[in-house]
């Protein structure tokens, strides 16, 4: 065309576009070859529209256009201008203008409405009214994965998807500049509430700023089950009349057909895999005739991914976006807007405020329950757990069972017959027909321990069932039926092409379990109950079973447990979880199994708490409370839920949040890194009345702390900068300020924006050289710490001290010089402060002290004899009981903490050096837990407080309530392993 000597004036266009073009390619720096395979079109083709040797196609246009970035509208209208003018012809008779502008605003207003409701085909309520919600307040941009072509896995955006690199963007991003789509998605994974959305958008002229190119564009739904059953799929004047709109005679003459010309068009085709497979062909020509005659309309195309080869629309232009399963946060949102929608046809207040309480609930649920959150990946069966909650009115947690067995007649049966989608793959099963195959599936790959089983396998497994079913096997081999599975059942898919799974993992344990009970492999089940991958299939199999079956799988159980040491806190906890799926079960097998947990729950220490969180998330819907318990057992049960962490821990998090506890509220502050920084923000700090101290660990928790009450104090861990803290708290409120492992600060000049700040903290801050702010600054409490950070430094700013701490290199003897008045209250020495020091040589400077906290071995302490209000002294790590002995009876001191790293031995010393001795702490770890009171006998007002101690003697000899056990001890206790750390307190 361009080269044939026609005049100049396509000539000019056309080296336009070639440059443009050449542009792109060399911007994007992709080879001949890549780009070829990203645009889906020959290397001859790409070749030829680069060197500009003729016009290239609309559609060649486009793919190039998707593949190198490029805006499509621009670069098509080059290519249009480079079109030789075609011979005169009779202009087609539309309608006037007016008219046109009038039907096409009805019919803006009529998609609208007709798009903008949502519906869950397939439920079984009793009022199927409910299935309906509007689609502005229920839509959620899901993600969307594509090839990473050239991003490395980990870059920003970039994850990794059975084996390959991809870039996961929201439907928004992923969807921008693009002209032609090819959607793949798994059953009820949102792809048609995509479509419905764009419609919606597009007829009212609301689509988001990237998708600005279908701004001006008329939205046409086009499902392919409806129209499949016309026989001729419909031109463009018969889109309305094959889709029922009641006025398609009104349409002007040529009306479609000139909006999809001009490129203003959007074809929204909805299930290519309910298409019947003889007829797939003759659609994919189909959409191959629509691209050429009309190469300026966009197009979005969905299917489920098994239905078509990857690749069957590549020649077209289109680009393949997969959707991906939704998160945990996604998940929230869903749940969130799902109440909201079914609140705005609420006849009432009082009925509001219920809807709302059920979705807070319902939340909780499918945090803490891991099968329900492994379920309620796809907003089809989120809203089915939505509307089936609402059914009930709340009472899913204890009817999962049930949610399953909808939820799997749902997928396998009632949506495709309600949708009157008859066997597109060309084979019926009935829904039990589809579960007795699929339970086989299932128990293979649990009882092999796999996730995935490769094709020929698959095959094999469910030939193996087909001749005890003869109504199957008439209509198609073992193929033929693992292809209509992957393609209709919404359970399996095909992560690589001779391999299947299960989509969600919650099914597979459910038809694993159910296979299980019938086979009567309940020993198989038992001998597997400590790998937690048996887990869940374990708590089904005891719902699917029997009573007399359920019965003898939970006494086996304990009594594995029984026998198998290293497995006994596990298997007991797993027999106590399958409790709430017993549904029928002995009384005396009940009472079994309660009572191997006994002396397990509730945890009352750290290290319970510990224990149980080794156990893993099975714990969690055993943890009692908040109602009921005593502060130990509440603040052991919230440590439990942190050392696990998670979303499902988050809903035990949230049950303490309005804990008048202080060790509870402690704790609640900070857990915040071990949870999603967001939701822990809103469910769980925002709500505590007041906030003391909070750990600050990552950028997104320091952007979100004004959405918090003011704390007290805040403990940064990391590289933040000055500016970064300043701006973090209230500056009139903050009282105490930790930093910890920050390297990046030179200087202290940001604690003079704090005037209310009485307490500083630095901790391994390498880089500090300038402490003269601190002359500014109104502290009265500090403390130094870290192999690098100058002994000392900065001290001779704090005049006015009352508590210093030091872990710092000191010179020997360096007491005698600090320069700290006369005044302080309280003085820790660190490890390696006392190591340094040698000495307490100059303690004596400091005649008002009260508190001595010492953590490490170090000579002198007679001259603590001679202060003479010194009240409590601490002994810590490696600054053993042998000190004691350089004590000459010091009557002052009342109060004594042991955390000995060598243990305490003989308390004789202490009853010498410390006879008005009324308070005495005891920490016990390690090997060295073993306490003997006897030697403290006869000290009339002296109470006792062991921490961790297994065993003690001498308790006998103090009146009841002085002597005091934490943990508390449990009056069965059993066997069970515990473990516990020491650990050095800064505060007096």
């Amino acid at each position: 065309m361009g080269e044939s000597g026609d005049g100049p004036g396509p000539l000019e266009p056309l080296a336009d576009l070639k440059a443009r073009l050449r542009s792109l390619r060399a911007r994007r720096r992709l080879s001949m070859i890549t780009l070829s395979r990203r645009a889906g079109l020959g290397r001859t083709t790409v070749s030829q529209a680069l060197n500009g040797t003729g016009v290239p196609t609309d559609a060649t246009v486009a793919a190039l256009a998707a593949a190198l970035g490029g805006d499509p509208e621009e670069l098509l209208r080059l290519r249009d201008r480079a079109v030789p003018p075609a011979a005169p012809a009779e202009a087609a008779t539309v309608g006037s203008s007016g008219a046109r502008e009038r039907f096409e605003a009805w019919y803006r207003t009529y998609v609208a409405h007709r798009y903008g409701q949502l519906s869950v085909i397939g439920l079984d309520l009793s009022r199927p009214e409910r299935n309906c919600w509007p689609l502005d307040a229920a839509y959620l941009s899901l993600e969307f994965a594509t090839p990473a072509h050239g991003l490395p896995p980990g870059a920003y955006g970039v994850d990794r998807v059975d084996g390959a690199a991809v870039s996961v963007e929201r439907a928004e991003q992923a969807l921008a500049g693009r002209l032609r789509t090819l959607v793949r998605g798994l059953a009820g994974s949102g792809k048609t509430t995509l479509l419905q959305w764009l419609a919606v958008a597009a007829a009212r002229r609301e689509l988001p700023g990237e998708l600005a190119h279908l701004k001006d564009c008329l939205p046409f739904v086009l499902p392919l089950r409806t129209l499949v059953r016309r026989g001729e799929l419909p031109a463009p004047h018969e889109y309305l009349a094959a889709t029922g709109c009641p006025r398609e005679d009104a349409q002007p003459p040529g009306w479609a057909d000139q909006v999809l010309l001009d490129g203003r068009g959007l074809l929204l085709v909805d299930g290519l895999d309910e298409v019947p497979q003889a007829q797939r062909a003759r659609t994919r020509q189909w959409l191959h005739e629509l691209l050429a005659a009309y190469p300026r309309a966009a197009y979005v195309v969905t299917t489920r991914p098994s239905a078509v080869p990857e690749g069957w629309l590549a020649d077209g232009g289109f680009a393949e976006l997969t959707v991906r399963p939704m998160g945990g946060r996604d998940v929230a949102v869903f749940l969130t807007r799902w109440h909201d929608a079914a609140a705005a046809d609420a006849a009432s207040t009082q009925e509001r405020d219920h809807l709302a309480a059920l979705g807070e609930s319902l939340k909780d649920t499918v945090r803490s329950q891991r099968e329900l959150s492994r379920l309620t990946t796809t907003p089809l069966l989120c809203a089915l757990v939505c509307a089936l909650h609402r059914d009930r009115r709340g009472h899913l947690p204890h009817g999962r069972m049930e949610l399953y067995d909808a939820a799997l007649s749902m997928l396998l049966h009632r949506r495709d017959r309600e949708r009157d989608i008859d066997a597109p793959e060309g084979l019926g099963l009935t829904e039990h027909q589809s579960v007795q195959i699929l339970q086989r599936l299932a128990y293979w790959l649990i009882r092999n321990g796999q996730d995935e089983l490769d094709q020929d396998t698959a095959v094999d497994l469910i030939a193996g069932a087909l001749p005890a079913m003869p109504h199957v096997a008439r209509q198609a081999d073992a193929e033929g039926v693992l292809t209509h599975l992957l393609a209709r059942s919404g359970l399996l898919r095909q992560p690589s092409a001779d391999t299947v799974d299960f989509v969600h993992r919650t099914f597979q344990d459910y038809l694993g379990a159910k296979a299980a009970v019938e086979a009567r492999d309940i020993p198989l089940l038992v001998r597997n109950a400590h790998d937690d991958r048996w887990e869940d299939v374990l708590r089904m199999a005891v719902a699917h079973a029997r009573p007399a079956e359920r019965a003898g799988l939970l006494r086996r159980l304990i009594a594995r447990g029984d026998r198998v040491a290293k497995h006994r806190v596990r298997l007991h906890l797993l027999a106590t979880a399958c409790l709430e799926y017993a549904t029928e079960l002995d009384p005396v097998v009940r009472e079994e199994v309660r009572g191997r947990t006994a002396d397990l729950l509730p945890p009352r220490s750290d290290a319970e708490a510990r224990a149980l969180a080794e156990v893993g998330p099975v714990i969690l819907d055993l943890l009692p409370g908040p109602e009921g318990l005593e502060d130990d057992e509440a603040d052991a049960v919230v440590r439990t839920a942190s050392f696990i962490g998670g979303d499902a821990a988050l809903t035990v998090m949230k049950k303490f949040r309005t804990s008048a506890v202080l060790r509870v509220r402690n704790v609640l502050q900070s857990s915040w890194h071990s949870f999603d920084t967001a939701d822990y923000a809103q469910e769980v700090l925002g709500h505590m009345p007041s906030l003391s101290l909070l750990d600050i660990h990552s950028p997104e928790q320091l952007s979100l702390l004004h959405t918090l009450t003011p704390p007290q104090g805040l403990h940064f861990h990391g590289d933040f900068t000055a500016s970064d803290i300043v701006s973090a708290g209230n500056p009139e409120r903050l009282r105490m300020l930790y930093l910890v492992s920050n390297s990046v600060l030179r200087d202290v000049e940001l604690l003079r924006s704090f005037p209310s700040l009485e307490y500083a903290s630095l901790t391994d801050c390498d880089n500090l050289t300038d402490f003269s702010a601190l002359a500014r600054a109104n502290i009265r409490r500090f403390y130094l710490s870290g192999e690098r950070m100058q002994g000392g430094a900065g001290l001779q700013h704090l005049p006015d001290l009352e508590f210093l701490a030091l872990n710092v290199d000191l010179e020997p003897g360096a007491l005698r010089t600090l320069p700290i008045h006369v005044g302080l209250d309280s003085l820790m020495l660190g490890d390696r402060a006392c190591k340094c020091l040698g000495t307490l040589d100059g303690i004596g400077r400091w005649a008002g002290l009260s508190t001595l906290n010492l953590c490490g071995s170090v000579d002198g302490l007679r001259l603590a004899a001679s202060l003479p209000c010194l009240n409590r002294l601490m002994l810590q790590l490696e600054a053993g009981m042998a000190m004691l002995e350089q004590l000459p009876p010091a009557p002052q001191i009342r109060s004594l903490m042991l955390n000995c790293s060598d243990g305490v031995g003989d308390l004789a010393r202490v009853r010498s050096a410390l006879p008005n001795l009324t308070t005495l702490e005891i920490y016990c770890w390690n090997e060295h837990r073993k306490v003997d009171l006897t030697p403290l006998r006869g000290m009339p007002d002296l109470t006792v407080t062991l921490h961790n101690a297994e065993e003690v003697t001498g308790a006998e000899h103090f009146p009841p309530g002085a002597v005091t056990r934490y943990p508390r001890p449990r009056t069965n206790p059993r066997s069970t392993s515990r473990t516990a750390s020491g650990r050095s307190s800064h505060g007096s």
